[in-house]
C-alpha cells in the first residue's frame, strides 16, 4: 500500500514535515509512505492554466493519483489553511484522482482546531474520504518537535503507528456508498 504524505508548511523545522517523516519511517510492510517535497514548486493555482498545468503540477498529480491514501499534516495560519496546503488542494479539486481518497488527517498542535476543521471542510468538499480510526490530533508542541523526537518518544510513536495501522485497516476494507464516509 502506497501513501503520500503532505505538509502543508515550507518551514526548515515544521513539526508538520517532521511528522511525515516520522510516520514514513515508522511504516512497515505492506504499507509504504512517501513524503511529497514539491509543494514549494507548485505555481499558484490558475484556473485558466488547468488544460496545460505545469510540470510540476502533473507531478503533483501523477503522485496522488498513485498513492492508495494519503496523510495530510498542515499548520493552521490566522486561524486557517496554510497558503501553501491550499495552493496544493486548489490544483486537486478538478483532478479525478482525488475523489473518494482515502485521507488520513493529522493536528500536530491541539491549539490549531480552526485551521485543521477548514481544511477537513475543504477535503470533504473536495470529495475525499477522510479515515476518522487514522486522523489523529498529536501534542507536538514543545519538547517533541523533531523528526527524532517523535520517533525516541514511545506514545508519540505508537500513537503514529496506531493511525498508520487505522489507515491499512481502513484501506483493506471497501469504502461505504459513497467518498465522504465514513464521517464524524
Amino acid at each position: 500500500m502506497n501513501i503520500l504524505a503532505l505538509s502543508g508548511s515550507l518551514r526548515a523545522a515544521s513539526i508538520n514535515s517532521a511528522f511525515c517523516r516520522a510516520a514514513a519511517r515508522l511504516a512497515s510492510p505492506p504499507l509504504q509512505v512517501e513524503v511529497f517535497t514539491g509543494l514549494n514548486d507548485l505555481p499558484l493555482f490558475n484556473p485558466d492554466l488547468e488544460t496545460s498545468p505545469a510540470r510540476a503540477v502533473l507531478d503533483f498529480r501523477r503522485a496522488v493519483a498513485q498513492a492508495d491514501a494519503m496523510i495530510i499534516a498542515s499548520p493552521e495560519y490566522a486561524h486557517g489553511i496554510s497558503g501553501v496546503m491550499k495552493n496544493a488542494l486548489d490544483w486537486l479539486v478538478s483532478f479525478e484522482g482525488t475523489v473518494g481518497k482515502p485521507i488520513a488527517l493529522i493536528n500536530t498542535s491541539p491549539r490549531a482546531q480552526h485551521g485543521y476543521q477548514a481544511l477537513r471542510e475543504v477535503l470533504l468538499t473536495m470529495s475525499t474520504r477522510i479515515i476518522p480510526e487514522a486522523s489523529i490530533t498529536l501534542p507536538l508542541l514543545g519538547a517533541c518537535t523533531t523528526e527524532e523526537d517523535m520517533l525516541a518518544t514511545p506514545e508519540i510513536s505508537q500513537t503514529i503507528r496506531n493511525a498508520l495501522a487505522a489507515l491499512v485497516k481502513a484501506l483493506s476494507r471497501p469504502a461505504a456508498s459513497g467518498p465522504n464516509f465514513p464521517l464524524q
